[in-house]
């Protein structure tokens, strides 16, 4: 008993001592680099601002709105309804990708199509689900043919998911900032409900940080910006050229961020993307808004796609590109900083196993001094050099989480933003859980060479208690 007790007492100290190394270094490195994406962000500030409404030169013609569903019966009439109110007025088609062994999806908008000659249904030819970027791909092919069969030719497209909220002056933004850009993105705002907050406020934590500050700080750079899949406008032009790359297609079939992958490789090719944070005649902010998962296990499956998609697949997909606009002079600094965008981009699975160290190496550090207080183990030792790195990692830390709390408060308010700092926990739990499932999807990507739509599901009450605008707080 006294061998086994001492092999324990070895065991634990050294685990835990080791991976709290690990995990000391790998905070460390990460935090370095959110900080200097931090100081860069507040240098590039006072060159930004949000666009108020005005007017300006803006494009002509017809806009297509792409909106894929599989199983959406629940969701999607609610959604078309509040499009076709919202954008009255406005000269568009929204065409609905469906397939036909979803029944209950089309019986569910068949009577609105039929009404409405603003709906068009494509209905893909063979059953689902395939992939979003295959459905994608379907209603392109019906657009290309209303434009043959009408002989005129569509001025944008833009993306929207089957359960999204859209601003009524979202296609006229579009309208101005497509003059001069090949795509647009605007903030994408999830919906914050208390009694999912815990999961689905971790969401709103992590949209609020990312489109304040990471995509606007992008596109000030001039390097490709991904494009969120919803929320997203592009010239025809610019996904005509997709097409021609990709045999007819602008869209990756065998991909889980098909949409990722459009905005990265439209500012590879060396056309201008922009992200605009624009307000309205209103005064509140043009925005997409939507539901996100309220549970962990959909959470970690939508996190996992993410991951699969952008980390793993998007790697082989993408690779390095390293285009963006500019001119020849500023050409490698440009490509070194699209190559750290693309870097944080891919991170996630390092960062979930740093994470798992560092939670890990704290329970068992927590085990060695119970050990020491109980049955009088050898005190855990941390050497003046671990305690200077413990320092630098709780500083970057304590930033992380200020940096966090204040774009959590800008978006939703004060209440939200201190219950941002617990929930990075959860956030980080959700992370991990993700970063495994993440593999094992990408390696059964891999094996068996399918690809299927890992779709989440969406109650027609999600964000029913959320509020009816965005407020607008000064940067």
């Amino acid at each position: 008993m006294d061998r086994l007790t001492a092999w324990l007492e070895w065991l634990v100290l050294s685990a835990g001592y080791e991976l709290m190394l690990f995990a000391s270094v790998g905070i460390l490195l990460i935090g370095v680099d959110d900080l200097l994406f931090d100081i860069r962000w507040m240098l590039a500030r006072r060159h930004t601002s949000r666009r108020r409404h005005r007017e300006a030169a803006q494009i002509d013609g017809r806009v297509a709105i792409f909106v894929p569903a599989w199983d959406e019966a629940s969701v999607l009439p609610a959604m078309l309804r509040r499009t076709l109110a919202a954008w009255e007025g406005e000269d568009f088609r929204l065409y609905v990708g469906c397939y036909p062994n979803d029944a209950a999806t089309l019986f569910a908008v068949s009577s609105l199509v039929a009404r409405d000659p603003r709906l068009r249904l494509v209905i893909g030819a063979g059953d689902g689900p395939t992939t979003k970027g295959d459905n994608l791909n379907h209603m392109w092919a019906a657009l290309g043919a209303d434009e043959r069969a009408e002989s005129m030719r569509f001025a944008a497209i833009v993306l929207h998911d089957a359960e999204d909220h859209v601003h009524p002056e979202e296609l006229a933004l579009y309208r101005r900032m497509l003059v001069d850009h090949a795509m647009v993105q605007i903030p994408v705002v999830p919906f914050t409900d208390r009694r999912t907050e815990w999961i689905g406020g971790h969401y709103g934590d992590e949209f609020a940080e990312a489109h304040s500050k990471e995509l606007v700080l992008r596109s000030e750079l001039g390097v490709p910006i991904p494009s969120a899949g919803v929320g997203c406008a592009l010239t025809r032009s610019a996904l005509a050229l997709l097409a021609i790359e990709r045999g007819g297609r602008p869209f990756r079939a065998d991909s889980l961020t098909e949409d990722y992958e459009v905005g990265m490789l439209i500012g590879a090719y060396g056309l201008r993307t922009c992200f605009v944070d624009a307000v309205g005649a209103a005064g509140d902010r043009i925005v997409s808004r939507g539901p996100f998962p309220g549970d962990v296990e959909a959470a970690v499956r939508q996190k996992s796609r993410w991951i699969a998609g952008i980390a793993l697949g998007g790697w082989d997909h993408l690779g390095w590109l390293t285009a963006g606009r500019g001119s020849a002079g500023d050409g490698v600094h440009r490509s070194w900083l699209a190559r750290w965008m693309l870097w944080r981009d891919r991170r996630a699975p390092l960062a979930a196993v740093i994470l798992l160290a560092a939670y890990t190496g704290f329970l068992l550090t927590a085990l060695g001094w119970a050990g020491y207080g109980l049955v009088g183990w050898q005190a855990p030792e941390i050497h003046e050099g671990m305690r200077l790195l413990l320092a630098f990692d709780a500083a970057l830390l304590m930033w992380r989480l200020g940096m966090r709390g204040h774009f959590t408060a800008r978006w939703y308010g004060w209440r939200q933003a201190m219950m941002a700092l617990p929930r990075a926990f959860v956030a980080n739990v959700v992370a991990i859980l993700a970063a495994r499932r993440a593999v094992v999807l990408y390696y059964q990507m891999l094996r068996s060479g399918r690809v299927v739509w890992d779709k989440t599901v969406h109650l027609e009450d999600d964000g029913v208690h959320a509020p009816a605008t965005v407020r607008v707080r000064t940067q």
